[in-house]
This record gives C-alpha cells, structure tokens and sequence, in this order.
C-alpha cells in the first residue's frame, strides 16, 4: 500500500461514514429506543451487509449494476421501499415508547442488514471511490482488498459508537418531547433517504 494514499483514503473514509444516512440514524434511533444490545445487534447486520457490499465490489457488482437496468432497478425500489416503511414507523411511533416495533436480536440485526444492503448506489459510490487510491505500482487486488477490510472495520467501529452512545444516553431521550423529537427526525431521514433512493440512476 502506498502510505500516503492509504492514508488519505482513511481520513475520507472516517469523515463519510460519520455522516449521518439511513444506517446511522437507524443505528442511534434504535440505541435510544430499545438500548445498547439492540444497537449493536443492529450495527452486526450493517457491518455484514458492507461487507458483502463492499466486498463484491472488488469482484465486480458495479459492472454487473451498470449491464442490468432490472437488477438495478429491483434493488433501487426494494430498498427504497423498505427504507420509507422504516421511516414511517419512526414517525408514526415516536414519543410512544419503542420506536420499531419490540423486536428479538436477529431481528435488529436483519433490519440492520437489509438497510446495508438494499442500496444499489453504494456499490456504484465505492466503485469510483476505491480506484482513487489504488497506486498503479502496486498489486490492485490486494490494496481494494485492504481498502474494503477497512472500510467495512471503520465502519462497524464508528456505528458501534453512535449505538453506544445513543444508548448511554436512553434516559435523555425518555421524555416524551425529546423522544418525539428524535423519531420524527429519523423518520425524516429514512423516509427521505428511501426518495432519494428511488431516484438514483442506474451508474454509467
């Protein structure tokens, strides 16, 4: 690996992931609702899905997305659908307690997963993210393959954080104002990530 790239990827790649999106705002909704364990039960299911996301990058989903307008397009709206009945929920439970429905371990980790893994663009985002910082001197497999493995720890690490602390501080979000607060905010989000989504084009 080229230290300076190396290291300019990974300053990148921290200051993307911090960015709220619909997996960190599911992460911190559910941290504030039902608590620590449901938290990082749900990062469990993100840190699979970016793995095998991420991961297929490197053996080409991007060009498989950019041959198949109906792959694409399946994976577009299936996510899309999905991220606006998350957000709905949220919305529509907020202040009334748990915002998602009571749910066992898997099933947050399922949640978290289908999240991950239902948005055809971060395939085609890291597709022209990666080759960026691969140095043409050097074996291309191994630095994406080190690329990827960061990306998916850095990942996992940061939104085990955003988890922990939502979950921490559950006592702040009890109050029935703050809590409503919180679940019409992520709502917001998932609902509007779910548009978004759906508008995405197929990558060139």
């Amino acid at each position: 690996m080229n230290p300076e790239l190396f290291i300019a990827f990974l300053l990148i790649t921290v200051v993307l992931i911090l960015t709220p999106g619909p997996v960190v705002t599911l992460v911190i909704a559910t941290g504030a609702t039902d608590g620590v364990r449901a938290a990082l039960m749900t990062v469990l299911g993100t840190t699979v899905g970016n793995a095998l996301l991420i991961g297929a990058v490197a053996f080409g989903l991007s060009f498989v997305l950019a041959s198949s307008a109906l792959l694409f397009d399946v994976i577009r709206y299936v996510g899309a659908a999905y991220l606006v009945w998350l957000g709905v929920q949220l919305w529509r439970k907020a202040g009334q307690g748990p915002s998602l429905a009571p749910a066992r371990g898997h099933v947050h980790a399922a949640r978290g997963f289908v999240v991950a893994v239902s948005n055809p663009k971060t395939a085609a985002f890291f597709t022209a993210f990666l080759p960026q910082f691969v140095d043409p001197a050097l074996p291309a497999q191994f630095q994406l393959a080190v690329m990827c493995a960061a990306s998916v720890l850095i990942a996992a690490v940061l939104d085990s954080g955003w988890g922990i602390a939502a979950g921490l501080g559950r006592a702040w979000f009890v109050r029935p104002s703050r809590a409503k607060l919180l679940g019409r905010f992520s709502g917001a989000v998932l609902v509007g990530g779910g548009i978004w989504l759906s508008l995405a084009r197929r990558p060139a």
